[in-house]
């Protein structure tokens, strides 16, 4: 057994200024003296971050072949991230059957998405009485978000003010939120990066004014000069390293953004749809969500995320990747060739997307591994096959090493139709947290 013998600072430090509260990652300055690591500051922190695409996949460019097992090939649709092959578990076989409602007609998309880390199948009305279920990363976050500022992180790149009948009856709240911290209270989702570098560093004041301040030159690390200096002072060589990065990622997300407003400042006024702080292009808006969710992460301002890569029925298009046409359209695929490969470029390109964020996460340093190695990162879609329009196989993937509670390097195949949040149940227990049942759960998962 470790023991570790010198003073240390509180895991919870901030740097405080005018309008700033800047929390830190975990430093080795942080660990107490004589006391054993595994119950120090130093004790690997869990994470969890579930995030959605829709439209579902083409199945046979997503699941491997087989039964299962180490020796699986990699597929396209798995390609971007090959290099993590040893941190990824694909998982094949499960269904969320409770969003089956035959008696329907139309909503399919609403369903998927309303439903997805629930399990339960959404009511039918496009008023204020909606209803659906308590999701997966929710009941995460009772347990995990106690000792954080933020209980969980809910982030998007689309707009949420959309309202009304989005599909065939279905409220268009079931496709802005993919989190629902009860039956009747969906989460907003936020996709303006400079609101969401205010709740992360903020000092829980005004938006509008750290936003106006934003507009200029200052930084929010301007404000804390002299807690910083203070700081280091009691820092040895290599904490002040890292502490150095991490404010260094903190500024250069300051000035991600500030040039992003710049540069609409001469163009039209951003509206409701398009906010001043959303980069113009979705690869750039989904990286610097990214890059903050990882900072949120490393500092400990939240354990539980979720992240909706683009809304269910999504007609958004890829020009830059060869696909002119809309994911929605193509996703109908009929299994006509020209559409299964636009389809599947598409799947490939959101999926490279999340690869970076794993990238990210594998490099940045966390307690005695990495942030990698500390959490579960769930990828997903609310439907299998987006032609069938059916919650049956869902593509599954899991990247990290949830502190030792995941074993990676391996596809798992299960029985077809084995419920979808005996996942959910099994991912919770992997994270401390012990939940009897969710909608049509039978028990936890086997083998993973």
């Amino acid at each position: 057994m470790t023991f570790i013998t010198k003073k240390a600072l509180p895991r919870r430090t901030v740097l405080r200024g005018m309008g700033s509260l800047v929390a830190l990652p975990l430093l080795g300055a942080m660990v107490p003296a004589l006391t054993a690591t595994g119950r120090t500051a130093a004790a690997p922190i869990s994470r969890l971050g579930f995030f959605y695409a829709p439209n579902g996949m083409f199945l046979p460019n997503f699941h491997p072949t087989g039964n299962g097992g180490r020796d699986y090939k990699i597929t396209r649709i798995l390609g971007p991230l090959k290099d993590y092959r040893e941190q990824m578990i694909v998982v094949s076989g499960l269904s969320n059957n409770g969003l089956v409602s035959p008696n329907e007609g139309g909503g399919v998309h609403t369903r998927a998405h309303g439903g997805w880390l629930s399990g339960v199948l959404p009511k039918r009305t496009e008023g204020a009485d909606i209803e659906a279920g308590k999701t997966v990363d929710q009941f995460a976050a009772d347990v995990l978000g106690k000792d954080t500022s933020l209980r969980s992180l809910e982030l998007t790149t689309e707009s949420n003010f959309t309202v009304g009948n989005c599909e065939n009856g279905y409220s268009c709240t079931y496709q802005n939120s993919t989190s629902w911290r009860s039956p009747t209270t969906p989460l907003y989702h936020e996709r303006d990066p400079r609101v969401v570098f205010q709740r992360l560093f903020g000092d829980g004041g005004s938006v509008e004014a750290r936003l106006a301040q934003m507009q200029t030159d200052r930084s929010i690390l301007d404000s804390v000069t002299d807690s910083i200096n203070q700081l280091e002072r009691k820092l040895g060589p290599s904490d002040r390293v890292m502490m150095e990065e991490y404010l260094d990622a903190v500024r250069e997300i300051e000035r991600r953004i500030q040039r992003t407003v710049q540069n609409k400042a001469s163009g039209p006024l951003p509206t409701a749809q398009q906010p001043a702080g959303v980069p113009d292009t979705y690869e750039e808006h989904v990286d610097t969500l990214f890059e903050m969710l990882v900072l949120a992460y490393q500092a400990d301002i939240t354990r539980v995320s979720c992240f909706q890569m683009a809304r269910e029925l999504s007609g958004r298009t890829y020009p830059h990747i060869g696909v002119p046409e809309g994911h929605h359209t193509v996703s109908h695929h009929q299994l006509n060739p020209h559409n299964i490969e636009q389809y599947t470029k598409i799947n490939i390109h959101q999926v490279s997307l999340f690869s970076k964020l794993i990238e990210r996460m594998h490099n940045t340093p966390d307690g005695d591994g990495s942030l990698l190695d500390h959490s579960i990162m769930m990828y997903g879609t609310g439907m299998g096959d987006g032609d069938h329009h059916t919650p049956y196989d869902l593509p599954v993937i899991l990247v990290g090493g949830g502190s030792g509670q995941m074993k990676g390097g391996r596809h798992i195949k299960y029985a077809m139709h084995t419920p979808f949040m005996n996942l959910g149940l099994t991912l919770l227990d992997k994270v401390g947290v012990q939940v009897d049942s969710i909608s049509d759960s039978t028990g936890l998962l086997t083998n993973l």
